[in-house]
């Protein structure tokens, strides 16, 4: 099952079981999934996810090619969202951790003439913009509350709460 996942350490803990020269975790059949295991209603609101990621995707390797972005965390793109269907799926969905963005803004309603589409994937475009704030040291986000921790003054409050738990020995300060 963590093969797919975890392909090194999958395949040493395989070999580890069972030496072989000629082995290999990868060359296993799959268990059979039981069938009440399947969500309809959930594989739906993932493709519908997945479908607007590509078109935000698209959008962001857009603006790399044009050297406006660097790397994806550096945007912040506004997603017209024309369906129903999109707006439920997101429900619930943090999408700038979906896109690898450091923030998105989602817009119910008819999108302007400019905007990245996809012609597979109808009702969504995508108008990129770049993150407004300062890129945290340690999740390398652009976010405006990067700072506001007085003891840790180039991480976003997120990652500084995150060090301070750290172990003294594991804190690189």
């Amino acid at each position: 099952w963590l093969a797919p996942i975890l392909c090194y350490s999958a395949e040493e803990a395989w070999l580890n079981r069972f030496p072989s020269d000629d082995g290999s975790v990868h060359f296993q059949q799959f268990p059979d999934i039981p069938k009440e295991w399947r969500d309809d209603a959930l594989a739906a609101k993932w493709n519908k996810v997945r479908e607007l990621r590509r078109v935000v995707t698209g959008a962001l390797e857009i603006e790399r090619r044009e050297k406006r972005i660097g790397a994806s965390l550096q945007a912040e793109p506004a997603v017209y969202v024309e369906d129903g269907d999109y707006i439920t799926a997101l429900n619930g969905i943090d999408l700038p951790e979906i896109s690898i963005t450091s923030a998105a803004r989602v817009i119910e309603g008819p999108a302007p003439q400019v905007g990245f589409r996809l012609d597979d994937v109808s009702g969504i475009t995508v108008v990129s913009g770049l993150a407004e704030g300062t890129k945290c040291e340690r999740c390398w986000q652009v976010l405006d509350t990067v700072g506001t921790v007085s003891s840790y003054t180039d991480l976003c409050p997120r990652c500084a709460d995150t060090v301070r738990d750290l172990p003294p020995t594991a804190r690189a300060e």
